[in-house]
């Protein structure tokens, strides 16, 4: 299968009602052209399962402002207060996990376990409606497992069969977020001819991969430019 598509079209396998992962800490490794083609589709009601929402119209901050997200899964919200806006205005539904617990929960996804326990909010709110179970005489709180509709990961570099290098803590949730979705996006800011790429900087294995598309947007110290503005 011919894997490398044109971002505006393969965008369209994400459907009204699904649920997303998108990588990304803050805006870094976050797919910023994938999003901005999300946020010219027709979709809504979207569950979107990131570390974060990224920042007042930027990134996932875009979709949140545009209405299309129902209920955002992540751990840290406070980089765009409109997340809180919306929460309190009853437009938008939370679920707050801790950032390693997400980490393993989107792990588990996908791998096929069907949950497991940690010592991560026990006796907090967040263990609220979970079952805890004493194990040699400690507490732990039983997490579920997460998956997705559809991944929407960022990446450096892919060859035409979907191998994926990273760069450096770009690399993030995007890999895990890799094995735990139906379908797998990859925005990838180069893309090189199958063999070219190094076995020993493969992070992804392409089979985890279903299309990917070139970034064309960047982010800098300026903000998120055209990709294009630095050829």
């Amino acid at each position: 299968m011919q894997k490398v598509k044109r971002a505006e079209e393969i965008i369209a396998k994400v459907k009204s009602g699904d649920t997303i992962m998108v990588g990304g800490f803050g805006l870094v490794g976050a797919p910023l052209s994938l999003i901005y083609e999300l946020t010219r589709h027709d979709v809504n009601q979207l569950t979107v399962i990131s570390n974060n929402l990224g920042e007042p119209g930027k990134g996932l901050g875009i979709l949140l402002r545009q209405g299309k997200i129902r209920k955002a899964i992540g751990s840290y919200f406070t980089s765009n207060r409109e997340v809180g806006d919306q929460f309190n205005q009853g437009k938008l539904e939370i679920q707050l996990m801790p950032q390693g617990t997400m980490s393993e929960s989107i792990r588990a996804g996908g791998a096929g376990i069907g949950g497991y326990y940690t010592k991560t909010s026990v006796g907090t709110q967040l263990a609220e409606g979970k079952e805890v179970r004493e194990i040699k005489g400690e507490l732990y709180v039983f997490e579920e497992p997460l998956r997705a509709n559809v991944s929407l990961i960022k990446a450096a570099k892919a060859d035409t069969l979907g191998n994926l290098v990273y760069y450096k803590t770009a690399r993030n949730f995007n890999p895990l977020m890799a094995t735990a979705a139906d379908f797998v996006i990859a925005e990838v800011d180069e893309i090189v001819e199958e063999g070219e790429v190094s076995p020993e900087e493969i992070v992804t294995p392409h089979l985890f991969v279903d299309a990917i598309v070139e970034s064309h947007l960047i982010l800098t110290k300026e903000g998120v430019v055209p990709k294009y503005a630095f050829k």
